[in-house]
């Protein structure tokens, strides 16, 4: 599935992803490909974001720090404050705070 993260300030990720899992406002949630449409409002803390081996964020320009673990280099976290996912048609795009 393709994920795009936009803040008030620019898209600071957009690549195919395998996973993605959000702070919803309901509890925790993770989409995978080929989710139901789905719009959600998110609270504060992490997007938890799987690469497939080898992937990596289509806009690198941007100088927006990731969270990584040492030994998941295909794991990124990014900290929001909240937003909004709307995931539809095998695309997410967040609107995080």
């Amino acid at each position: 599935m393709y994920l795009e993260i936009v803040t008030p300030e620019a898209v600071v990720f957009k690549a195919e992803v395998e996973a993605v899992r959000v702070p919803g406002s309901e509890g925790e949630f993770q989409m995978l490909n080929n989710h139901a449409p789905i719009v959600s409002t998110l609270v504060e803390g992490e997007v938890k974001i799987n690469l497939p081996a080898g992937g990596k964020n289509e806009d690198e320009s941007k100088k927006v720090k990731f969270r990584t673990e040492t030994n998941k280099p295909n794991v990124l976290y990014f900290a929001i404050k909240g937003g909004v996912i709307e995931m539809k048609d095998n695309k997410a795009i967040i609107l995080a705070d």
